[in-house]
C-alpha cells in the first residue's frame, strides 16, 4: 500500500469537497461570435474597385488563393462582393469576352453582411439559407473583415474537438 494512502474515516463525508472540474465548468460554453473567428483568422480583406476589370479580379483571386473579393469605393465603403460564382455566370453568358467587363457589372450589389458580435450559428444559418459562402463583417459602414463558410465550419470543428476532450476528462475524472 502506498505511504500516501489513507483509508476513509467517518468524518470524511462531512468535509466540503473541492474538485478541479465540475459539470458546470466542463460543459459551460460561450456563444461563439464572428469576432472569435476574426481573432484567429485575422482581419485582412482583399478588395477591388467597381471600375476594375474581371481580368484584374481573376488575377487577384488566383494570386491570393481566395474565392471572393469585396468591392469597395475609394473611401473603403462596401459596394458589393465578387465571387468566383459571379465570374463563372458571366463567363457562361459571354464566352471569350468576359475578362474586359467591369467588376460593377458582375458583382453582387445586395450584400449580406454581419457584425463582429453576431453569433456564428446565425451567420452559418444565413449563409446556408442564402446559398453563399462569403460574408463581409461591417459595422457603421466600416469593413472589419470577411468570414467564409469554411472559417465558420473550421472554428466549430475545433470547438467540437475541445468539447470532446472536456467530456473525456469529465468521464475519466
Amino acid at each position: 500500500m502506498p505511504v500516501s494512502f489513507q483509508a476513509p474515516k467517518r468524518g470524511d463525508k462531512d468535509k466540503n469537497k473541492t474538485v478541479s472540474q465540475s459539470n458546470e465548468s466542463n460543459l459551460a460554453q460561450d456563444t461563439a461570435t464572428v469576432q472569435d473567428v476574426l481573432t484567429k483568422k485575422g482581419d485582412t480583406v482583399f478588395s477591388i474597385r467597381p471600375e476594375d476589370t474581371l481580368g484584374q479580379a481573376v488575377e487577384l483571386l488566383s494570386e491570393k488563393h481566395i474565392g471572393a473579393l469585396v468591392v469597395t469605393d475609394a473611401n473603403g465603403e462596401l459596394k458589393g462582393i465578387l465571387s468566383e460564382r459571379d465570374i463563372v455566370r458571366k463567363l457562361a453568358q459571354t464566352p471569350g469576352k468576359t475578362l474586359p467587363h467591369k467588376t460593377e457589372q458582375v458583382m453582387t450589389s445586395n450584400v449580406e453582411t454581419c457584425t463582429r458580435q453576431e453569433s456564428l450559428i446565425s451567420v452559418l444559418s444565413r449563409m446556408t439559407e442564402g446559398r453563399f459562402r462569403h460574408m463581409p463583417v461591417v459595422e457603421n459602414n466600416r469593413l472589419f473583415g470577411i468570414v467564409t463558410i469554411g472559417d465558420v465550419v473550421n472554428y466549430r470543428l475545433v470547438e467540437l474537438e475541445y468539447e470532446a476532450l472536456q467530456l473525456k476528462q469529465l468521464v475519466v475524472g
